[in-house]
């Protein structure tokens, strides 16, 4: 069994707060002792290493700028005031990650079919540790890169293969935080998204954004990291009947592993139980009456760390837990496998592709 992430800040971790992924979450935590960057980011969860032991095997790895704002933010260093900036910040992480790849051996950018069997082979069965290799599929998580809907080429041509209209407000959409449809230029956009087959993230999207991009865009969609209202209760995530008409799509949403997005309650003093995150799965599956539909997006260092996830999960090496739960509370092995990853994977293999 393999874990796919759909959703990891990598590239942010790296350019904000020279988090080399690299080196793995206890390196990094090593580094960071007596700087002020855990009380920024949280405590590191995410690294390579950590990843491959706990056979996290793909990860939806994001291009992520924020819009600039007066209100001081940890992502300030990534923020922009139009959209050429945008473009700019985001190629600076495209880079990044085209660096990882090169050198790295472990290290792979997932763009084409090959691509991804290639990786899955690398962790079939009888293969040895020193075998696995990690992929990384690259998910634009804020569209505001895209100048204009035609440079979305551009992207592609890079490797670009999932995209998330919505942060927060965009030139595209309503996003979190700030209600409101499709705009032109997002209708535009996402009929431009449809001619490359791009899986399409619907994640942040405000609800009349998302209801009217799951009638209008012809493509592949999936959530990377959205929860049930049922768990917290905000406009960035997703009412019941929100995952219902996703689930009529064939899409599947990948549950958020923040303590914040798992329950309206939270105080930051203590750490939610671990069977919350099994407890969000099944709600999903129960809602929309099979395992098909939702897997996971844990959103990993993405302004929280370790503090503010559930007890039980140290990194992103734990991950693996959560198929643990499944199986206790009586989950066929197929559905397991499915939501722990194949679930991404069979829409990547709908989208990506051959060569």
């Amino acid at each position: 069994m393999i874990v796919v992430d759909a959703h990891e800040d990598i590239a942010y971790n790296a350019l904000a707060f020279g988090r080399d992924y690299r080196r793995g979450a206890l390196g990094i935590r090593v580094q960071e002792a007596g700087t002020d960057v855990p009380s920024r980011n949280g405590t590191a969860t995410v690294g390579l290493p950590d990843a491959l032991l706990g056979r996290v095997a793909l990860t939806f790895a994001t291009l992520f700028v924020a819009p600039r704002t007066q209100k001081t933010a940890p992502w300030d260093v990534l923020s922009y005031s139009d959209a050429q900036e945008a473009c700019e910040l985001a190629s600076r992480e495209m880079d990044y990650y085209e660096r990882l790849a090169d050198e790295h051996e472990k290290i792979n950018l997932v763009r084409t079919q090959t691509d991804l069997d290639a990786l899955l082979a690398t962790w079939e069965s009888g293969k040895e540790i020193h075998d696995h290799q990690m992929g990384l599929v690259v998910l634009m998580e804020n569209a505001d890169p895209i100048v204009e809907p035609r440079q979305f080429e551009e992207w592609y041509e890079r490797g670009v293969r999932i995209v998330g209209p919505a942060w927060q407000a965009t030139r595209y959409c309503g996003g979190t935080g700030a209600p409101g449809p499709l705009t032109d230029l997002g209708r535009e956009l996402l009929d431009v998204l449809a001619d490359f087959n791009v899986l399409l993230d619907l994640s942040h999207m405000a609800e009349a954004s998302f209801l009217e991009a799951v009638d209008r865009y012809s493509g592949v969609l999936i959530a990377s990291h959205s929860n049930p209202r049922r768990f917290r209760d905000s406009d960035r995530h997703l009412s019941d009947d929100m995952i219902r008409r996703l689930a009529e799509r064939d899409g599947v949403m990948g549950i958020v592993l923040y303590n914040a997005f798992l329950a309206n309650d939270w105080d930051r003093r203590m750490r939610l139980p671990f069977e919350v995150i099994p407890d969000a799965i099944d709600y999903v599956c129960q809602i929309t009456g099979s395992a098909a539909h939702v897997g996971i997006g844990s959103d990993f260092d993405g302004g929280f760390g370790r503090e503010s996830i559930p007890e039980g999960l140290d990194t992103v090496g734990d991950l693996l837990r959560i198929a643990d739960a499944l199986r206790e509370r009586g989950y066929e092995e197929a559905d397991i496998e499915a939501v722990m990853g194949g679930n991404m994977i069979r829409k990547l293999r709908e989208t990506l592709p051959e060569d």
